[in-house]
Formats: C-alpha cells, sequence, structure tokens
C-alpha cells in the first residue's frame, strides 16, 4: 500500500502538469479527445517502477502497479472521472459511434447461452444465414457457453477489425445437430433513435436512446418523416438515456429554439465560460413540444430537458432527473489506455448546475435507491427539497438547481399489481425466457403477421398462464392467489418480449406505449 501510494502521488502530479498545458484547449463532453504526452515526470514514474522491480522482496507486475496507482487517483476525484484499460477501450469509444465492425446481431444471455434476438438487414450475418432464435454455442470452434460468459466477453469475441473471420456455431430450434457459419466481418451501423412514429393524430414520437455522434442526423430524419405525416406535436422520450455527446445535444435542441436562445454553457478551472446558442435555423421551431424524463435520464439527456424547460419551450414531463452535471473529456495515456476527466461543469440557461452532491461516494452510488425507499418515485410532489436554489426560466416560473431537472408534472410509477410474485418471475428472467419459446415454437406463422396481426393474436393467447407454468417449472413456486392486476403485468411484459424478439425495437416501444401511464398522462395533456 505505501508503494502504491507513492507511486500514485507521483502520477498525479505528473498528470496534473500535462493537463495544465492543455488549459487554454476547448473541451467538450466526451468529444474532443486529447493525449497526454510523456514529459519530465515520466522518468520519475519509470525510475521508481524500475527501482521496485529490481529490488523489491517479490516480483510485482509493474504495469499492473501503474494502472493501479491511476485508478486510484481518479477514484479521489469525483464519481464520473475513469480509468479506461488499453483492452476496453475501442469497445467503449464504440458505445457512441455511429458503427462498429461485427457480424450484425443484436443478442442477450438467457441460461448462460447467447441468444440472437435479431440479424442486421443486410449485414454479415444475414448474408450467410443466421436468423433470430439462434443460439451461439461455439466461437471459432471452442466452446462458448456457461455461467463465465459476459456480455462484455461476447462482444469482444464477435466484434474486430473489418474484414476479418469468425466461425460460429449455432444450435436452431427444431434441429438435432449444430449449424456452422464463417462469417466475415464488416461495419456494422448503430441507431440511437429507437423508434419513432405517429402515436396519435398530429402527435410524433421519438424514442431517444443516447447521444452518439450521429444521434442528432438520425433525430431529424425522425423529426422530418413524422412531420410529412402530418406531426405538429412531438413527444420526446429520454426515459433511461445516460446521456453522450455535447455537441450533439445542442445540434437537436436547436431544432426547438430560436436564434440566440442559450442551450447551456459549460465553465471550469481551466476553461473559460463557452456558450451554446441556438442559430435560428431549427424547423420545429413553432410545433408543440414534451420531453420526457424519468431517474435515470443523465447528462446530454438533462441538458435537453433544462434547456426546453429553462426557455419555456415546451412540457417537462415524468421524474426527477439523475443529477449529472460534469463534463468529461478523454485523454490518451502512452500505453494505448485512456482517461476520462471531469474538466467543467455544465449550466442550464437559468444559470443552474443540476449536478447532485458527490462528497460521499458511497451515497452517491445508492441515492437513486434512497429515492425509492423514501417514496419519492411514487409522490406527486417537487422532488428536489425546499432550501435548494431557485433559479428562474424565460417567464419567470421557478426551477431548482443541485441535484437533476424536476418535471413540470410528475408522473409516479405505476406499482399496481406489482407484487412479490411478479418481481420473482422478472428476476428470474423466466417470462423472457418463456417468450423466447414461444416465438421458437411459433416461428413460422408469426413471420407472415404484420405488427396489427400480431398483436391481435397474442391478445387472444392466454399468456399468463403460458408464463406461469413455465416459470413453475423452472423452479418459480406459483402463488395460491395472483391478483388479476399481477396477471395483467405477466401477460403485458409476455405481448412486449414476443413483439420485441419478433419484430425489433420500434413495434416493442408501440406495445409498451399502448399502457405506459406517462404517455397516458402526456396524450391528456396535449389534448387539453
Amino acid at each position: 500500500m505505501p508503494l502504491a501510494f507513492a507511486v500514485a502521488v507521483i502520477v498525479g502530479v505528473w498528470m496534473g502538469n500535462q493537463l495544465a498545458h492543455r488549459s487554454q484547449n476547448r473541451c467538450v463532453q466526451n468529444d474532443e479527445r486529447g493525449s497526454i504526452a510523456r514529459g519530465n515526470g515520466g522518468g520519475e514514474i519509470d525510475m521508481l517502477l524500475n527501482f521496485i522491480e529490481t529490488v523489491y522482496v517479490d516480483t510485482i507486475d509493474k504495469k499492473k502497479l501503474s494502472e493501479e496507482a491511476i485508478v486510484k487517483i481518479l477514484s479521489g476525484l469525483d464519481p464520473h472521472s475513469s480509468y479506461i484499460p488499453a483492452d476496453d477501450l475501442q469497445m467503449v469509444n464504440d458505445d457512441l459511434k455511429s458503427s462498429f465492425s461485427g457480424i450484425g446481431v443484436q443478442f442477450n444471455l438467457q441460461n448462460d447461452t447467447i441468444m440472437v434476438v435479431s440479424v442486421i438487414s443486410g449485414g454479415p450475418s444475414e448474408k450467410v444465414g443466421v436468423q433470430p432464435g439462434d443460439r451461439i454455442v461455439e466461437v471459432d470452434d471452442s466452446v462458448f457457453v456457461g455461467k463465465g460468459i459476459t456480455t462484455e466477453k461476447v462482444v469482444k469475441k464477435l466484434r474486430g477489425k473489418k474484414g476479418t473471420k469468425v466461425k460460429i456455431g449455432i444450435k436452431r430450434f427444431g434441429l438435432d445437430e449444430l449449424v456452422h457459419f464463417t462469417i466475415k466481418r464488416d461495419d456494422i451501423p448503430t441507431n440511437s433513435v429507437d423508434a419513432f412514429y405517429m402515436i396519435e393524430d398530429g402527435i410524433g414520437y421519438v424514442k431517444v436512446d443516447k447521444f452518439g455522434d450521429n444521434t442528432d442526423r438520425e433525430f431529424f430524419d425522425a423529426l422530418n418523416s413524422l412531420k410529412r405525416e402530418g406531426a405538429n406535436c412531438f413527444i420526446v422520450d429520454l426515459r433511461g438515456n445516460s446521456g453522450g455527446f455535447l455537441n450533439t445535444v445542442t445540434s437537436m435542441v436547436n431544432e426547438f429554439l430560436e436564434k440566440d436562445a442559450l442551450i447551456v454553457y459549460t465553465e471550469g478551472k481551466a476553461f473559460p465560460r463557452e456558450e451554446s446558442r441556438a442559430l435560428g435555423t431549427g424547423k420545429f421551431q413553432k410545433d408543440s413540444l414534451v420531453v420526457l424524463i424519468d431517474e435515470f435520464s443523465a447528462s446530454a439527456s438533462e441538458i435537453f430537458a433544462g434547456a426546453i424547460q429553462d426557455n419555456d419551450r415546451g412540457m417537462v414531463i415524468g421524474r426527477r432527473s439523475f443529477g449529472k452535471g460534469l463534463v468529461q473529456n478523454q485523454f490518451s495515456l502512452s500505453n494505448e489506455s485512456a482517461i476520462r476527466l471531469t474538466i467543467a461543469r455544465y449550466y442550464t440557461p437559468s444559470g443552474r448546475c443540476i449536478q447532485k452532491s458527490y462528497r460521499d461516494k458511497e451515497k452517491y452510488q445508492e441515492e437513486i435507491y434512497d429515492r425509492y425507499k423514501d417514496g419519492e418515485m411514487d409522490s406527486d410532489t417537487i422532488g428536489i427539497k425546499g432550501d435548494s436554489v431557485k433559479y428562474y426560466t424565460t417567464k419567470g416560473r421557478v426551477v431548482y438547481g443541485g441535484g437533476g431537472i424536476t418535471p413540470d408534472y410528475i408522473v409516479t410509477r405505476d406499482t399496481v399489481g406489482l407484487t412479490a410474485y411478479y418481481t420473482k418471475l422478472i428476476s428470474s428472467g423466466s417470462i423472457y425466457d418463456c417468450a423466447f419459446r414461444f416465438l421458437d415454437e411459433r416461428r413460422n406463422t408469426i413471420s407472415a403477421m404484420n405488427f396489427d396481426e400480431l398483436c391481435s393474436y397474442l391478445d387472444k393467447q392466454p399468456l399468463c398462464d403460458i408464463a406461469i407454468d413455465f416459470a413453475e417449472k423452472k423452479g418459480v413456486k406459483k402463488d395460491k392467489d395472483i391478483r388479476k392486476e399481477t396477471r395483467d403485468h405477466i401477460s403485458k411484459r409476455m405481448k412486449e418480449c414476443v413483439v420485441r424478439n419478433a419484430m425489433g425495437t420500434e413495434a416493442y416501444y408501440k406495445v409498451v406505449n399502448q399502457s405506459d401511464k406517462m404517455i397516458d398522462f402526456t396524450l391528456k395533456k396535449l389534448k387539453k
């Protein structure tokens, strides 16, 4: 521990010196990536590590010791400054890119097995004959199933350099023997707008999953398509959206605001205030707008919601957002790893920083859980404490800083029917597994149906009883008396899973939104 601490201190001083030299460079959240070059401090670090390696009583792993020192330093700063090992850097960066190189499947892990949920149209897997419902049980002639399989391991196995090949073994429903495919990896597009469709006459719905490097282009295409279908009001759903690139979200908000309206500004010790303002070029400045958020809407999602709220541009509906108001920039290290370092705070147009306190790191991680425990998710009263600092929108409405965006209208959770038995079904994965089995057994029939036909077909099936019987065989003991509301939830969840596996993400949201409490509240508000 003393040795690790000594290395940590030296590394910290060295990084501080290097970053100070960069203080005049503009940075935005996870976008402009710099490199920390080896400077005068590098010699001291190498000298100490080499000295330890030479004379220390035990053999050491110099690379591991250096990485542990960096992690220790960053953990003492804020919850969002982090170290990214070289082995993980490509996967981390790919998450917000518009494409990556792989085989072109969406998958889930079920019973320690890779289950192909969908196959990217025109992608490498579709070209060779991989189908939804296939189980990948071999990769490059080696068995690839079991408790040690993780999503990260699957991604590392299936993704790779464009043009390289991977051999997979498939277990297909109805066939006794494995089917083998050799797939040549290629560029796979990634979409961050999960769904957009006309939810009612004149009202377009857009679900944004994250703010990647091409999300603004996808978003504009969705808005324009809905406009052509007659939309003059838009619901932008940012629930569960954890954020992304700052320049992407400002580009998207620009579509709704008048010229020179302030969108967001950032400011840090080494980075003077920098503002983002609307250009006045947006095509949707006159259309009605609603933004949906919840406790998992963070960072760029909060910038979007805050800009709309502070400019009195539209309604913000949902539950208090996460509360992340820190700006990170990515810096490369000499060993091909990187750090994401907080370099500024962002502020909404009214001047509020919505970053919640992180003095106590343990409490910071548990803060969302505390909201549930304290009953905030089930109360329509204001989420932020009354003694929080008050700010004012352009029309003089009071808004609060210091812990997320509090919506204009709060919609509590729908907890009716969410019994302990239902929770057991969900946590065991039984409903999802059952839905996959249900679809496997009827895939030929269902594949010929359109969305309305599939929904009508599923509504006639005893989905709840099918799920309960399946779960009981898997060890989830059946309750003696299952409430009607619980049965409705089970049937609804089964239907959603079948539709998602059969028709994809957009169809899934169409089904979910039919009985979504927040969507129902929003549509009623828009009709008033």
